[in-house]
């Protein structure tokens, strides 16, 4: 029997993200995964290194890789849209939930149970704080590098994705934002020089 869940999955490349902005490069769910993954295993490291966590920092990076999933068959819905009307955040989330399920249908039977917890994620661990935050992060950086290219869209959703990183109540998410992001405002010479 043939299942189809990696090809499927492999389709993240063709999802692009911030479709209702006006990108000087676009981005899909593929690359935003990878981005994601990186940021969330390096904040879970920090955190077990610094401040004594015990994250399991390769689950963290394999739930970061793919918390966005189902967009594979959601399509990836606006963050205004998303977010800011209660309804439509209620339905689509439960449009996520199916579409988690679809995926896991598709994995050979005796993998399932390994993937059910990276694809339809348990959203009230401290590992998935950790995968929003890294999100978030993701976010960031993209309205950072916009900035850089001259793209002023990208202003008002720079300053109120910052605000929200503030107020995330982890050290080793701020050790993150404080050491590792502003090199993604600085030219490629910049970063070299150091």
């Amino acid at each position: 029997m043939e299942h189809h869940f990696f090809a499927y999955i492999s389709r993240m490349k063709f999802i692009r993200r911030w479709g209702l902005m006006r990108n000087t490069m676009p981005e899909n769910d593929m690359e935003h995964a990878l981005q994601a993954a990186m940021i969330a295993h390096a904040i879970a490291v920090m955190g077990n290194v610094r401040y004594s966590r015990g994250y399991n920092a390769e689950h963290v990076m394999a739930l970061a890789m793919y918390h966005d999933a189902s967009e594979v068959i959601t399509g990836d819905l606006p963050t205004p849209i998303k977010h800011h009307n209660p309804a439509i955040k209620s339905e689509y989330n439960k449009l996520e939930d199916i579409a988690a399920q679809k995926l896991i249908s598709m994995l050979p039977p005796d993998l399932r149970e390994y993937y059910t917890p990276l694809i339809a994620h348990d959203e009230s661990t401290e590992e998935w704080k950790i995968v929003k935050a890294a999100d978030r992060i993701c976010a960031y950086i993209k309205c950072l590098e916009e900035r850089k290219s001259g793209n002023q869209e990208f202003e008002s959703a720079r300053k109120s994705v910052k605000k929200y990183l503030d107020q995330i109540d982890l050290d080793e998410v701020q050790d993150f934002m404080m050491e590792c992001v502003p090199g993604f405002a600085m030219t490629l010479d910049e970063i070299s020089e150091e």
